[in-house]
């Protein structure tokens, strides 16, 4: 919300002095997205921000009402836009990468613990571009040799499952892939990771800055500074129609040095400096 707020005010909107923001949540129930962007819309909001998962509803709620997206997937593949450089319709917004990125984590994990040989993975395959994102992991991990325990986890009854399956089986380190649902649940993942003394990398910078190891994906921040830019866009007048969309390519690497120790871990130097930033 920070990034977002700072493309606001890059757009000349800053909230409280001459724009108003609303914020909803499904907590990672999206059959509830339906009705929150019905709510919206009756509240006659100039535009609707949100993540690949609450497009998705919106553009089937309203087709008049502008929508921007940020999203590390394929929004054509999605079906949020039929073309990137003239999206039409009432929606546009931001691709960044995201799931894409599964085999450089198993390569950065495999680099932090190279005698890894089992590798757990989170993955809710409700939220969309996860299992592309699985079927890079798993070509990655096995073009090294390593066994994969995949951890299916949509609500909270599921994490408890997923603590259960790896008490019972001995990984060496956890790839938590992205969805809503985990961001929303972060401590409780962290801590699952700590419990079993697992390594773990996520997408999200979120998760290292509270307490997770290390995290590799497509800058969320950067993506949502250029979505507040859009947002503000078209509060001046511009139309979704006409607004190609974005393509945020940067990357970042964070890795949590405290962390590290308190599992045993030594970070290479090569590592720490390849790092976009280093929380000791």
């Amino acid at each position: 919300m920070t990034a977002f707020r700072q493309g606001l005010k890059e757009a000349g909107y800053v909230e409280g002095q001459n724009v108003a923001v609303e914020f909803r949540s499904a907590e990672g129930r999206n059959d509830q997205l339906p009705g929150l962007v019905a709510e919206l819309v009756r509240r006659q909001v100039a535009v609707i921000v949100c993540n690949v998962t609450a497009a998705s509803a919106a553009k089937a709620v309203t087709s008049t009402v502008p929508i921007v997206f940020a999203t590390g997937y394929d929004p054509i593949g999605e079906g949020l836009v039929t073309s990137l450089n003239r999206p039409g319709g009432n929606v546009t917004g931001v691709s960044f990468l995201g799931n894409a990125l599964g085999a450089k984590q198993v390569e950065l994990l495999h680099e932090l613990v190279p005698k890894a040989t089992t590798i757990a993975v989170l993955v809710d395959i409700n939220f969309q571009g996860s299992a592309s994102g699985l079927t890079d992991v798993e070509a990655a991990a096995h073009s090294l040799g390593q066994q994969l325990i995949v951890l299916h986890a949509s609500n909270e009854r599921d994490l408890d499952t997923a603590s259960a399956t790896l008490a019972q089986q001995r990984a060496d380190a956890l790839i938590v892939l992205g969805a809503a649902f985990f961001l929303s649940q972060r401590d409780q993942i962290i801590a699952l990771a700590a419990q079993h003394g697992l390594p773990a990398i996520y997408q999200v910078p979120d998760f290292v800055a509270a307490g997770g190891l290390m995290s590799y994906g497509g800058s969320i921040r950067d993506a949502y500074r250029l979505v507040g830019v859009y947002a503000g866009k078209i509060l001046h007048g511009a139309k979704p129609a006409d607004l190609p969309v974005q393509q945020s390519t940067k990357l970042e690497l964070i890795i949590n040095l405290k962390t590290a120790k308190a599992l045993g871990l030594t970070v290479p130097l090569t590592l720490q400096a390849a790092a976009d930033e280093v929380i000791e």
